[in-house]
């Protein structure tokens, strides 16, 4: 049984999930029960020399079951198959925007303490956390340990990173004495309220209230302090933009390499050279990420993103998830009616203008 003064925040969902964890075995397959599955077996002995009783995990790889949905969901991510504004509408719906701003409200001590150690604005954290789970509202519905397992063994490219995913995964489950089936995520087995895989919660995650433990399935304020961190770790410049607005053609020209999530790699002169203009002006020295966002059918929309852009993605490798978490903040920051961080050189620039 879970021990309520280790894990005290899950709640009694997870201690009920806990009950059912023991019957696991009779409910599943044995899908990857380490007597019968080679990889499972040889997961097993690596734990184990790591030091993790090898019963323990017997009993936890033997529970997991294969989830067919799971490897359908991975080929269905909406980063994959939707344009800019479908993807924007999902995110920027006057309901999230809400419920970032008393979200913030709630947590002000936390958020101005993030800000201040970590140095990344209090708009930023709660988007994050907005986008993954609607401030913690909507964690997963997945068994982590079903969904790591399914993709460790069955993924067809990403096995192994997967693989190192459902290692980390029972570590933590096993470090913080709780029961693995307990623990409930993503289809891709990010968990609690900032959806971190196994590996980051490992790497960054931060008891942010001082009681002891890291715990980001129930403890808002040790997921706020947690994707400070992560931030923070990644390289995030405090009070640096985020993105340029830039003007351009109706469609984006060849020969521009556009929307590559890695760290700002082309020049100005070259975008000016395809007729991309920043609306405001930029150092010539300046390389930027050059966005080219398809709006509609018709109609394109260009940015250029700067390094905390680069850092943005570094917790989804995506252009489209880093514009809408961006977005997010730009509107969580005018519902808050406070100057926020310069998220836009373009709309700091527009700012320094009217003063």
């Amino acid at each position: 049984m879970m021990p309520l003064r280790k894990w005290k925040g899950v709640g009694g969902a997870a201690l009920a999930a806990t009950g059912l964890w023991l019957l696991a075995p009779a409910l599943h397959a044995a899908d990857f029960s380490p007597t019968e599955h080679e990889g499972a077996r040889q997961l097993l002995e690596e734990l184990a020399g790591r030091g993790i009783e090898r019963d323990w995990l017997e009993t936890a790889l033997h529970e997991a079951a294969f989830q067919q949905g799971v490897l359908d969901a991975m080929e269905g991510a909406a980063e994959r198959r939707l344009r800019w504004d479908e993807y924007r509408e999902i995110f920027l719906q006057p309901e999230r925007i809400a419920r970032g701003v008393a979200f913030i409200e709630a947590h002000e001590d936390a958020f101005a303490r993030a800000q201040r150690e970590y140095g990344v604005p209090p708009e930023i954290i709660a988007a994050i956390i907005g986008v993954e789970t609607s401030y913690g509202r909507f964690t997963g519905r997945h068994r982590v340990i079903d969904s790591l397992a399914t993709l460790a063994f069955h993924h067809p490219v990403r096995g192994n990173f997967f693989r190192g995913e459902l290692a980390a995964f029972l570590e933590i489950a096993h470090e913080q004495e709780v029961e693995p089936g307990s623990l409930m995520g993503s289809y891709a087995g990010a968990m609690g309220y900032p959806q971190f895989i196994p590996t980051s919660y490992r790497a960054y995650a931060v008891d942010f209230d001082g009681d002891g433990q890291r715990d980001l399935w129930a403890n808002p304020v040790d997921a706020i302090g947690s994707v400070g961190n992560y931030f923070a770790e990644h390289g995030w410049r405090r009070d640096e933009p985020i993105y340029a607005e830039a003007d351009g053609p109706d469609t984006p020209p060849g020969g521009v390499d556009f929307n590559r999530t890695q760290r700002p790699y082309l020049d100005l002169a070259e975008l000016e050279r395809a007729g991309i203009l920043p609306e405001a002006e930029l150092d010539a020295t300046t390389k930027v990420i050059p966005l080219a966002l398809e709006m509609d059918d018709t109609a394109w929309r260009y940015r250029l993103g700067h390094e905390n852009f680069y850092v943005i993605t570094r917790y989804n490798h995506s252009h489209l998830y880093a514009m809408a978490v961006t977005e997010l903040a730009e509107a969580i920051a005018d519902s808050r009616d406070l100057e926020p961080f310069p998220l836009s050189a373009s709309v700091a620039a527009e700012q320094e203008g009217s003063l």
